[in-house]
């Protein structure tokens, strides 16, 4: 993208108004201002044409567009000295209707000439610069998702860049949030580890983005907090819509030591006073907490434990005994902070300009979150370009005591600089409920579905938008220090960034926004729903958020142009919403439920109407056993059930799996309940490239006609802790090029046909310690390239001396944390 288009366009749309102005004041230049009109209306879809080609431009050509800038940011103090001059001064008049005049051939000259070019080559340069870009993305992106290169690729690289962020601001406090934040570190340390017979609740209070939850989090990692509590130290994630039965049965399994608690008994109090260890220190650590009827819920009275609220009120004393408000970064803080992000280092470079820089930097307040998100928006952008954001920021209102709004309208210049695709991604993550990690397949999927963008683009902008911190890419805590697959990312939000993409994604009226979003869980549908159901919705993207919902809580919609449908919901029975079976356009559907059970589906027959489905997602679902009449869903490339309950219904010979899903290329499994044994029909899945069943800790066996599925392209048998073996036709699976078979811990060996897998190109085996020898047939594998395996297994590898094949020993992680998950 050129860097003065965006600001080319600033200056033509103000000196648009100008001239507009102009036109009934000034009859001297009245004809000028009218031909001004007329070009620099056409000229503006053009400096857009230039911005959304995405190209640097060569030096000659971004030296044409500084001199028309220049043009018209003279012609804009041109027309504020006509406006200004009086009309009784008859010869300032005639001089500049001259002046005029001159602007007038300048623009058309520069019309006919430079710009139309500018256009072409941008467009030629797209063509061939996309085409080169497709090619490569293509070739990388089969490596990069299952890790076959050794670092992933550019997702890996962003994964690295991201665990580096947290590296540093752990090392460099200070730099992060300067003395302040040093200092209240120190004071909450003190409130906490003050001696008192009875719990104590400490607060950390402050406005949204100022670093209230990067502090709790220093909190919970420091060595002496650690050991004064004894290591029993838990940090909890409230949220602003919570379900608060599920988030006291955590605590109680917390404070108790119980991990495997009954999620109905939540902690009466007399429960809490156990018996044992009744005097333990324990620190538990409630983040984001948005009401005070919600903390009285979760406080737990138990002798020796101590609660740390985080939350943007300041609750009385009567609740909380002692808290520690967050202020904002002074100016020295700010700038280093604000450095780090746009240059890399923590001062001012040599060169730049020190007084734009300050003047960009003290319009973000002194809030963490802003300086991190505007400093990496700017990054490696002209001066030209940072004079137009800083002349953005100071036109928006300066925060007070409502500051939602204003902190919301300064994010959005980071918003602003996006490409027009990236920028409706972005907007997509509202659609997710805050403080939930959103899968990387889910996100995918739906940008797929909806901007017409193949996978590695769909990469690509999930890359750009980590890179401008936008979004934060989080690695599953098993995975280790290695990268292993895309399957082990997930994505993160700050809330203040969901509500921006809220807050952009809300405006007009209701019926023609794009996106129709329930920002927190609510009983039922919001009444402005309801109220305008007499007319179509033509928002693409739906996301209802509920408790139970029974056919007559839905209202009737018509949503002609929804493309994706995101259900989530916490109740153990779920009526699916009426208006499915009028979604024709319907490609992605994703059900979620956050209760502590499987829920049950009602409604299914609807299934048969989604024939255009593409992909579907079930987490913490009964999976319902579809009707024999339903229409096979031809178009379904990719099934996910997360945390579900199997109770042998794909096995039920109603349930033809081929029949019901012909074109199925993607089947997922993870955490599923009572899955003993694979469904033998899933074997004549024929169009299958990814079978992926992980973490089922049921699963004893894999059926022997696996061998069946000869498109298959990758395998994932992850931590399935009571599977003891592969099928012996594995090795009849000439296309599979990944098998993840880590944390299997009972597999004792792999097939003595393997070696038939010719396109086989990686191999997890983590944990996989009863592997005592490896078949004879592995020397067959010749497009190996990587095999990740523990300290013994690696020897085994080594031995074979295969060309090529990197053996790569993980580092162990003993971490726990993934469990909050």
């Amino acid at each position: 993208m050129a860097v003065t288009d965006l600001f080319a366009g600033e200056i033509a749309t103000e000196l648009l108004k100008q001239l507009f102005t102009i036109t009934r004041k000034s009859a001297a230049c009245r004809s000028s201002a009218e031909q001004l009109i007329v070009d620099i209306n056409e000229l503006l879809p053009i400096i857009q044409e230039i911005k959304h080609a995405g190209n640097e431009l060569p030096q000659h050509r971004q030296r044409q567009l500084d001199n028309f800038s220049k043009t018209l940011s003279d012609g804009l103090e041109l027309t504020n000295k006509v406006l200004n001059s009086p009309r009784w001064n008859v010869y300032r008049s005639m001089r500049l209707s001259m002046k005029m005049e001159k602007l007038v051939k300048k623009v058309s000259r520069f019309m006919k000439g430079p710009v139309q070019a500018h256009v072409l080559a941008d467009v030629h340069h797209t063509r061939v610069g996309m085409d080169e870009r497709f090619d490569r993305l293509e070739w990388q992106l089969g490596a990069m998702k299952i890790g076959a290169d050794g670092d992933g690729g550019w997702l890996g690289a962003a994964v690295k860049r991201v665990e580096e962020e947290e590296r540093w601001c752990e090392g460099n406090l200070v730099n992060l949030g300067g003395a302040g934040l040093e200092m209240g570190k120190r004071k909450v340390k003190e409130m906490l580890m003050k001696e008192s017979e009875d719990f104590g609740v400490v607060g950390i209070n402050g406005i949204g983005g100022s670093g209230k939850t990067t502090l709790a989090r220093e909190i919970c990692k420091d060595d002496q907090i650690k050991s004064y509590f004894s290591n029993r130290v838990f940090f909890l994630t409230v949220s602003q819509s919570p379900n608060v039965e599920q988030l006291r049965s955590k605590i109680w399994g917390m404070v108790s030591g119980n991990t495997i608690v009954d999620h109905g008994a939540g902690f009466p109090q007399i429960k809490l006073q156990y018996e044992a260890g009744s005097s333990a220190r324990t620190l538990l650590i409630l983040d984001d907490v948005w009401s005070q009827s919600v903390l009285d819920q979760l406080l737990i009275r138990i002798p020796g434990c101590k609660i740390l609220v985080v939350s943007r009120l300041k609750f009385p004393s009567s609740v909380v005994s002692c808290s520690y408000e967050l202020d904002l970064l002074s100016e020295n803080e700010a700038l280093s902070l604000f450095c780090h992000f746009a240059y890399g280092q923590t001062s001012i470079p040599f060169g730049a300009d020190k007084q734009l820089v300050k003047e960009v930097v003290d319009e973000c307040k002194g809030l963490p979150l802003a300086l991190k998100v505007i400093g990496a928006s700017l990054k490696g952008q002209s001066e030209m370009f940072w004079t137009s954001a800083k002349n953005r920021l100071s036109r928006s209102q300066p925060l007070c005591e409502s500051h939602e709004v204003q902190l919301l309208e300064r994010m959005k210049l980071s918003i602003d600089n996006l490409s027009e695709k990236e920028r409706e991604c972005f907007l997509d993550l509202g659609a997710f409920p805050e403080d939930k990690r959103i899968p990387l397949d889910i996100l995918i999927n739906m940008w797929v579905e909806l901007h017409d963008i193949d996978e590695p683009e769909a990469f690509a902008v999930l890359v750009q938008l980590s890179d401008k911190n936008l979004l934060t890419l989080v690695k599953d805590a098993r995975s280790g220090d290695k990268y292993s697959s895309y399957y082990e990312i997930s994505v993160y939000q700050h809330d203040v960034l969901r509500d921006l993409a809220i807050h952009l994604s809300s405006d007009g009226v209701v019926n023609q926004r794009k996106r129709l979003i329930m920002p927190r869980r609510e009983a039922g549908l919001p009444k402005d729903w309801e109220r305008n159901a007499d007319e179509p919705f033509n928002a693409r993207v739906i996301s209802v958020h509920t408790g139970e919902m029974r056919e007559m809580d839905w209202a009737r919609m018509d949503c002609p142009k929804a493309e994706v449908l995101i259900l989530n919901f916490s109740s153990d029975e779920y009526f699916l919403p009426p208006f499915l079976d009028n979604i024709p356009k319907l490609r992605a559907l994703i059900v979620i439920n956050y209760s502590n059970s499987s829920a049950i589906l009602h409604n299914t027959s609807l299934f048969s109407n989604l024939t255009n489905l593409r992909s579907l997602w079930f987490e913490k679902i009964t999976i319902p056993l579809l009707p024999h009449t339903t229409t096979p869903l031809r178009n379904l490339q990719k099934v996910s059930l997360v945390l579900c309950d199997i109770k042998n219904t794909l096995d039920n010979p109603i349930m033809d799996l081929p029949h019901l899903f012909p074109r199925l290329s993607e089947l997922t499994m993870d955490h599923c309940i009572n899955l003993t044994e694979l469904p033998s029909s899933i074997c004549q899945m024929h169009s299958l490239k990814s079978l992926s069943v992980t973490n089922c800790d049921s699963l004893l066996e894999l059926p022997f006609s696996l061998c069946n599925l000869y498109s298959l392209q990758i395998l994932r048998l992850y931590a399935c802790p009571n599977l003891k073996s592969l099928p012996s036709g594995v090795g009849d699976l000439i296309w599979l090029n990944y098998i993840d078979i880590s944390q299997c811990v009972k597999m004792g060996s792999l097939p003595e046909g393997i070696g038939g897998c010719k396109s086989l190109e990686k191999i997890d085996m983590r944990e996989c310690r009863r592997i005592k020898n490896l078949p004879v047939s592995v020397i067959g594998l010749k497009s190996l390239r990587r095999v990740i395996c523990d300290e013994e297994v690696s020897c085994l590898w080594k031995e074979k001396a295969l060309p090529g094949l990197c053996v790569q020993v993980p580092q162990e992680c003993f971490t726990l944390d993934w469990l909050s998950e």
